[in-house]
């Protein structure tokens, strides 16, 4: 579903999103040739696309990820961003991670999950070596998916970019929002086309990242979504609140 804009509401660049999708960690799916997909026990995507999946030492994709003499089996990663408050249609974006799956031997692979319980205390990394394996996918290009289009990545693209500075404080926000707040809920209903107001249309929180809030509008019938841009970017939840409240209605223009 793309996103209608109100006003020339600008959105972060490609790469930006891609990078936050990627950072947020949701939902991973692994696609390999004639496995179909597989769930992983825990992933990560490092910042130029390289991605850390575990499975079980026996899984099919395991076995046929074992290094071999041209590097490895093609494969994609897809990573699912869904919305964290309950939506009929939650998923807001897609990122797929093409590239060469191998799995690593096992004294690499425990340098790799002691950097990565460095940055993330999981206790499913105590299970590499015991059941479990880490596999590497080195990454060739990537896709994103989302309300604002499609766009093919490199690498190096998403190398450069950085994630949105709410990314991590995003959930608990929008549904802080959602559940605690209706009164700001009900007065960004302003923004609102007329005759979506008319109806019985509810509004939800969506998203929100440095330029700008996204609404979903629910009714019986339909679904739309509706981006309102920040009078300036914000980088500081301090920030964030004034922009909120300039929207509503608030704040000093």
């Amino acid at each position: 579903m793309r996103c209608r804009h109100a006003g020339q509401a600008a959105v972060p660049p490609s790469t930006e999103r891609a990078r936050t999708l990627a950072t947020r960690s949701g939902t991973a799916s692994v696609l390999v040739a004639a496995l179909g997909r597989t769930a992983p026990t825990l992933h990560h995507v490092h910042q130029d696309g390289t991605t850390i999946i575990m499975l079980s030492s026996d899984h099919p994709v395991t076995m046929q990820a074992e290094p071999r003499p041209d590097g490895g089996r093609s494969a994609m990663i897809e990573l699912t961003d869904t919305a964290p408050v309950a939506l009929r249609r939650p998923i807001r974006g897609l990122l797929w991670i093409t590239g060469w799956l191998r799995a690593l031997d096992p004294e690499p692979a425990r340098r790799v999950a002691l950097e990565l319980a460095s940055q993330r205390c999981d206790e499913r990394l105590l299970d590499v070596g015991y059941g479990a394996r880490l596999l590497w996918l080195q990454p060739v290009f990537a896709v994103l998916a989302d309300a604002e289009g499609i766009a093919w990545l490199t690498p190096a693209d998403l190398a450069a970019a950085e994630p949105d500075p709410f990314c991590h404080l995003e959930r608990d926000w929008l549904r802080h929002l959602d559940q605690g707040r209706p009164e700001l809920l009900h007065a960004l209903g302003r923004h609102i086309p007329a005759a979506s107001r008319e109806g019985r249309a509810r509004i939800r929180p969506l998203g929100v990242d440095r330029l700008g809030l996204r609404l979903r509008i629910e009714d019986d019938e339909q679904t739309h979504d509706l981006r309102l841009a920040f009078h300036r970017p914000a980088t500081t939840p301090a920030q964030l609140a004034i922009e909120l409240h300039r929207l509503v209605g608030c704040g000093s223009q």
